[in-house]
């Protein structure tokens, strides 16, 4: 409920995990898998983490705490019959512990299935959507989860986010019970992420981040966090190029501070396209937000100074862009030009590709734009017009 006379409205916050951070903190997950059980199943993307001295270190510790494991790779992004076919492989095993290692794939598995092996039912019983609508009453095992790229913040959140593009789309198996009891964020895991990966991660982060911050359901708790995460990611992009360890700290906090707001305050259009883009195209999620993120702010900007001129979310854009130039003496005007000035040329210089690339055409706008009306599109600071996202998205076709 708004109380239209309070400076501050209602609010809620989830439950957020046990947060471990900083470099060096991986070290500690054999001892919090033991806290919980002696039969773990650990879930990790196709071989990128286990090519790691940290995943060596790792079997030689659950070894010497007499903790037995069994190992599950998920090659792309987890669809239902995944991980119903997972479930059903291990709801018989004892499996006392989850533990998700590696990039969003990896930890919405583990956390879908962490919420799946007690019961061993279909995650169709539960997904937002296209599911049977059936209530989770858990419930879940327990579930740490250890990030090796830093972008989502799925280590924070409740959803699971699943996908069948034969289908044609992407929804969130939900609930409280599903957050990890405890989030590992160690940055020397992001030295060897591949730096396409690297980038588009980033790019999901800093969205979230900007979204979170501009969200109708933003509160104080989550406007100051928001704010700090920014500060840092804007400090740890700058130096993504190099690897630099304190740049990686930096995009490590950022991302997860972008999933504690988002999990409380809801997401923006450029997640609302998102989410049919990758449901229709092979387009990685991070990448879709990167190549998406300037126009829809642009055009977020726009639509606030002609229908909303006085929306709290223009001082928002306002104070990132003064964040982003490293000038905070511009005023509205100047400063929210910056911001669109410097999303476009992020957009340029990181060569984001444009979605003609995963083989989208002008035939496909009407229905993306029938699509993007879920959750995230909800909570955007003002609503677009189809005409205003049609155009979003031939600009970047």
């Amino acid at each position: 409920m708004t109380n239209n006379s309070a400076l501050i409205n209602n609010f809620s916050i989830s439950r957020l995990p046990r947060i471990l951070f900083g470099a060096g903190e991986f070290s500690a997950l054999a001892s919090e898998i033991s806290s919980y059980g002696r039969q773990a199943l650990i879930v990790t993307g196709g071989r990128s983490f286990t090519e790691l001295q940290q995943w060596t270190n790792l079997q030689e510790e659950l070894q010497t705490l007499e903790i037995s494991w069994s190992l599950v790779r998920i090659p792309g992004e987890p669809s239902p019959e995944w991980v119903d076919d997972a479930v059903a492989q291990y709801k018989n095993k004892g499996i006392e512990v989850v533990v998700g290692i590696g990039g969003g794939s990896p930890l919405d598995a583990a956390k879908a299935m962490a919420g799946l092996l007690h019961k061993g039912n279909t995650v169709m019983d539960h997904l937002e959507g296209v599911g049977r609508g059936i209530t989770y009453s858990g419930p879940s095992l327990p579930y740490i989860a250890v990030p090796t790229t830093a972008g989502t913040g799925s280590e924070m959140t409740k959803n699971a986010v699943l996908s069948n593009n034969d289908k044609g789309f992407k929804k969130s198996f939900r609930d409280e019970q599903l957050t990890a009891q405890v989030a590992i964020i160690d940055s020397n895991l992001l030295i060897k992420c591949p730096r396409p990966q690297l980038i588009a991660n980033a790019m999901d982060a800093f969205t979230q981040l900007l979204e979170s911050y501009t969200s109708p359901r933003s509160n104080p708790i989550t406007d100051a966090l928001a704010i700090s995460g920014l500060e840092y990611f804007i400090k740890g992009f700058s130096k993504h190029q190099e690897a630099d360890m304190a740049g990686l700290d930096c995009l490590a906090y950022g991302s997860m501070i972008s999933g504690i707001c988002l999990a409380q305050t809801g997401l923006g259009a450029v997640h609302g396209i998102a989410s049919p883009l990758g449901a229709h195209f092979p387009i990685p999620h991070g990448v879709a937000c990167g190549t998406t993120l300037a126009a829809v702010t642009e055009t977020n900007i726009r639509a606030l100074k002609d229908r909303l001129p006085d929306a709290p979310a223009l001082d928002r854009y306002a104070q990132v862009g003064c964040l982003v130039s490293s000038n905070h003496d511009l005023n509205q005007s100047r400063a929210l030009s910056a911001l669109v000035d410097t999303l476009w040329r992020w957009t340029e210089t990181l060569e984001l590709p444009v979605l003609s690339q995963f083989g989208m055409t002008e035939s496909d706008v009407d229905q993306i734009v029938a699509e993007s009306g879920g959750s995230s599109m909800k909570t955007n600071p003002i609503v677009l017009t189809e005409q205003e996202l049609k155009t979003i998205l031939l600009n970047r076709l």
